[in-house]
């Protein structure tokens, strides 16, 4: 299968057609579960994506190494070329790279003002035109809404779209009876689109609880293969 084919047929154009194109521009999306329940496969997954269309990625990540998050992407990269056979793939694999940014900060250490900066120096300075920064190991529980307000305030400003995912913790229930989590009900005014995760049926079901202002569809008929840590239809 050639990358164009790849793109036009990955189960991600499912979820854009269920936020109604995607992401957009100044907007912030939330990946939510438990730890260890695959948000991590789903974001890097949703980069990977934006990389095969040519569109830059920062990837910021507040986890305390770095290396395992290349890995994921080497790792999810090599999946999506096997099961969808992709030609020429070491020549895309070098190309994608080239477009991918790695940054790590410790969220004690560095505070937002200092992680956005640093950012914005590799765009402009660094002539980087990213797309979307996608941002992992974020403790909510250590933000506030200021912190998320100049995530959304800088992604206006710049023209990027920013994914977060978010570990919840704590005891049941996680979640209300509208299936939102109970941790990020005082984000909601900033978060834009949220998307639960959840073990059901040996597989990761994706589920919209929040679609901007629209009433969100709930499950999104993608899952992930927790084999693979693909998301598939």
């Amino acid at each position: 299968m050639v990358k164009e084919e790849l793109i036009r047929r990955s189960p991600l154009r499912i979820l854009e057609k269920a936020i109604h194109g995607g992401l957009k521009d100044g907007n912030i999306g939330v990946l939510a579960s438990r730890k260890g329940v695959g948000k991590t496969a789903c974001l890097v997954h949703l980069s990977t994506d934006k990389l095969f269309q040519d569109k830059p990625v920062i990837h910021v990540s507040y986890a305390s190494r770095v290396d395992y998050i290349i890995t994921w992407y080497e790792d999810i990269f090599k999946e999506i070329a096997k099961k969808r056979q992709l030609e020429s793939a070491v020549e895309v694999h070098d190309e994608i790279i080239r477009k991918r940014v790695i940054m790590n900060f410790k969220q004690d250490a560095a505070n937002t003002n200092q992680v956005l900066k640093t950012v914005e120096a590799m765009i402009d300075c660094g002539d980087f035109a990213a797309d979307s920064i996608m941002v992992d190991g974020y403790d909510f529980l250590k933000s506030t809404l200021e912190d998320l307000q100049k995530f959304k305030d800088f992604a206006n400003r710049m023209g990027l779209r920013v994914w977060f995912s978010a570990s919840l913790k704590g005891e049941d229930p996680l979640f209300d009876d509208k299936g939102l989590p109970n941790e990020l009900k005082g984000y909601l005014d900033q978060i834009d689109v949220l998307i639960t995760l959840a073990y059901q049926d040996e597989h990761v079901r994706l589920s919209l609880v929040k679609d901007y202002d629209n009433p969100p569809p709930g499950d999104l008929k993608i899952k992930l293969d927790p084999k693979t840590l693909l998301i598939s239809e």
